[in-house]
């Protein structure tokens, strides 16, 4: 499939593509199979998403200023940061001459994400894969690939901006395949597969999938879920690194793979399968704890060390999972709760005030319907007129071909009876031109 000539015009089955995905992915080609699944994706999905930014070329990007660029810096340097060791002011000099051949540097503008406290959840001592002799060397290839990357994708996606989470996909993505071309399949995982609005900056999303979360462990393991309830551990305390960085903060890179390629078959649902499964497979260990700090502590610390035995069970779990009714369910159940929880905080003033806004909102709507129905009744009665049109045309045409088949066979005839009357000197039939040439 890979080696096809043509393979990002030719559809194929997806039948075939998650038996051999659900078979395991050849680390030397992951990242040329994730590109394979974006194209397929693309050829499934022809219409793009209304979300779709300008297709502003990764080179030119890069020559543009970002008042990302100190944010970006300062999160590589906590990073990168281990055993004692940070990036120096003369790396910092560095970076920043790096950035002067082309992108000149701005004071930093940092963006708040107030909704939750989630900047503030610790992302794991391993971070963005500080050990990893990639991304180690300070100045080396990996840090300012990863810088670039972040950079262009500050400046495509100014609304997300430069979020902490995002150097975790990035990293991921640039272990396995070219800078730009791992820019490009970031593009692809925030806007075609909607990752991007989990990193908007009133995380709402993200609230919502933490709901969406917890509602899944009440329907799947509800004994689990009463156990993080009775202890008062919602999903936020230790969910959220999961979805922000796709478990690259915490989990063996091989198990992180193995989620991203899931990621690029099956979309966004896959982290709540993932996070399900994770957390369905250690219930009984879970289950042992009896406070909330080595509850938090076992999830956080404990359950990330996989082995490969228990890698290849979740994945396994996650391919057989369909949880979609479910999510969509509970996100309608969110904004009914958050609803009516805003209800019961007015007073009967300001609810009158909002019946009022509801009710114009209404009003607007059923008469912009209106106006498109009349429209389309005009387009209908135009396509009736034609079609009648056409009908008639279609029958004056049959009985015109009647008629001209009516006339053949008159001639035809009169042709026969001349022939038999007509005879040659010798008393033989006059030859037709025809049956000259026959004879011949």
């Amino acid at each position: 499939m890979l080696s096809a000539p043509g393979r990002s015009k030719t559809k194929t089955d997806m039948e075939t593509i998650h038996s051999a995905v659900g078979q395991g992915v050849p680390r030397h080609h992951r990242g040329e199979i994730w590109k394979f699944l974006a194209e397929q994706y693309h050829l499934k999905h022809q219409f793009p998403s209304k979300q779709q930014p300008k297709d502003t070329p990764y080179k030119e990007l890069l020559k543009q200023l970002t008042s990302q660029q100190h944010a970006i810096l300062i999160d590589l340097e906590n990073t990168f940061c281990q055993e004692g060791a940070a990036i120096t002011p003369l790396a910092h000099q560095g970076l920043l001459r790096h950035q002067k051949r082309g992108q000149p540097a701005l004071p930093a503008v940092e963006r708040k994400r107030e909704s939750l406290p989630y900047s503030a959840v610790p992302l794991g001592p391993r971070r963005t894969f500080p050990t990893h002799p990639y991304f180690s060397a300070q100045l080396g290839a990996g840090q300012l690939s990863l810088y670039n990357i972040l950079k262009a994708y500050s400046l495509l996606d100014p609304e997300v901006g430069y979020c902490q989470g995002l150097s975790f996909v990035a990293g991921v993505l640039l272990l396995h395949m070219t800078e730009e071309d791992a820019f490009k399949m970031l593009k692809f995982l925030m806007f075609d597969m909607g990752l991007r609005k989990q990193y908007r900056p009133d995380m709402t999303i993200l609230q919502i999938q933490m709901y969406q979360l917890s509602r899944l462990l009440h329907d799947y393991h509800r004994d689990l879920y009463n156990h993080l309830e009775e202890h008062e551990i919602g999903p936020s305390l230790y969910a959220a690194p999961w979805f922000l960085t796709m478990f690259a903060s915490q989990f063996p890179l091989g198990f992180v793979a193995r989620v991203f390629d899931m990621l690029f078959l099956q979309g966004s649902e896959v982290i709540f399968k993932v996070a399900l499964s994770l957390l369905g497979s250690h219930k009984p260990l879970i289950l042992q704890h009896e406070n909330l700090e080595t509850i938090v502590d076992f999830i956080k610390s404990i359950l990330p060390n996989l082995g490969l035995v228990q890698m290849e069970k979740t994945i396994n779990q996650v391919f057989e999972m369909d949880i979609a009714k479910q999510l969509q369910a509970y996100e309608v159940e969110y904004h009914v709760l958050q609803d009516e929880l805003l209800d019961s905080s007015l007073n009967d003033n300001q609810r009158m005030d909002k019946l009022e806004k509801a009710n114009t909102s209404l009003r607007k709507q059923n008469f912009d319907l209106l106006e498109e129905l009349q429209v389309a009744n005009g387009k209908i009665q135009n396509l009736e007129a034609t079609v009648e049109i056409l009908l008639n045309n279609e029958c004056k045409l049959k009985q015109s071909i009647l008629t001209l088949e009516l006339e053949r066979k008159a001639l035809l005839q009169t042709v026969e009876d001349l022939r038999m009357q007509t005879g040659s000197p010798g008393g033989k039939h006059l030859l037709t031109r025809q049956e000259c040439m026959d004879a011949n």
